[in-house]
């Protein structure tokens, strides 16, 4: 069994949320205090909102909030580097000062009073609860749908993805020190989570409307992320190349007849034959192919460099309000130093 009255850290990773923020620390420390009055967590408890890049007030009421409310700790980011890296770095600030931490995005459209339900699972002895969505009904028919494609094409690709999950999850302190060992460039959380294979489990919620604001997460961006995590996570795009290659050699050489025996009883135009067999046919799976692979290449080019996955320019710790400059904190170092 896990020890009583645990230290929970519930990260936020932030861009732009100026219009939610209010609500957002409200919310969340409601449910914090909640939890602490009823003894389910430590009282050194607290809330970690990680700015990335905002361009806007987002990290000046961050500060704010952090000098009136002990439960409000932030991290800035040194400049905006996506919501996946921004989520790790507040990860591995947060497991160097809590048992279990609690990822969840600014926007309140995952329903915070679930906390208490992961807590809970936690204290069973689940090192990881996944917050899955009971139904998509609030989502528009496109999105559903592509959402069910989505899914079902990662598993079809190999991936241990839990379904209609996102990024609300508790991972326990020994799961997030097993996540640290992960040390792809790429990431993509909902898929490396998995992996780490400890003791876990789901709760179960309806996703709300969007409190404030525009989501962060266009059909392009979203497009992008499921072919990101697609390609992070699994070899198979490669290996359905070898198969179409020897699936359309075989389907060229039947090609390869039917235009031969054409020609032979003259009924095509000069030039046809050579057009169907090299041109549109062959020409265009070697650009896809060639694409496919480049974008491996690509991931490998970014995974060599080693480069840091966020950098930390202030950190908000100190219950006094004051301001710190990050020094290359040990846990920035254990999480992306290679």
């Amino acid at each position: 069994m896990v020890q009583q009255r645990p230290t929970l850290s519930i990260v936020v990773p932030c861009y732009n949320e100026e219009p939610v923020m209010e609500e957002t620390i409200r919310q969340l420390s409601d449910v914090l205090n909640g939890l602490i009055g009823e003894e389910l967590v430590s009282d050194k408890s607290f809330l970690l909102f990680v700015n990335d890049g905002s361009s806007d007030r987002t990290w000046e009421m961050i500060t704010e909030h952090h000098e009136r409310n002990p439960l409000v700790y932030g991290l800035k980011l040194a400049a905006n580097v996506g919501h996946q890296n921004a989520l790790l770095g507040g990860l591995m600030q947060a497991k160097e000062l809590a048992d279990c931490v609690i990822s969840i995005d600014a926007d309140l459209q995952d329903d915070v009073r679930v906390i208490r339900e992961f807590v809970l699972r936690y204290l069973e002895g689940n090192e990881i609860v996944y917050g899955v969505r009971e139904c998509r009904s609030t989502d528009a028919w496109f999105k559903r749908n592509s959402a069910l494609a989505f899914y079902r094409l990662m598993k079809w690709m190999g991936l241990r993805v839990v379904y209609n999950h996102a990024d609300y999850r508790l991972m326990s302190k020994n799961a997030l020190e097993q996540l640290a060992k992960f040390k792809e460039v790429n990431l993509f959380l909902r898929g490396m989570v998995p992996l780490i294979g400890l003791k876990s489990t789901t709760v179960k919620y309806n996703r709300l409307e969007r409190f404030a604001g525009e989501s962060k997460y266009p059909l392009k961006k979203m497009l992008a992320f499921a072919f990101e995590g697609i390609t992070s996570l699994s070899v198979e795009p490669i290996r359905l190349v070898t198969v179409s290659g020897f699936l359309f050699f075989g389907v060229s050489i039947l090609a390869g007849i039917y235009s031969v025996l054409s020609k032979l009883s003259g009924n095509v135009v000069t030039g046809w034959t050579s057009l169907m067999l090299s041109l549109w046919f062959i020409g265009g799976m070697v650009l896809i192919s060639l694409g496919l692979l480049g974008e491996y290449v690509g991931k490998i080019y970014k995974e060599v460099k080693h480069r840091p996955l966020y950098l930390i320019e202030q950190e908000l710790y100190s219950l006094t309000g004051s301001l710190m400059k990050a020094k290359g904190t040990p846990l920035e170092n254990d999480a992306r130093e290679q």
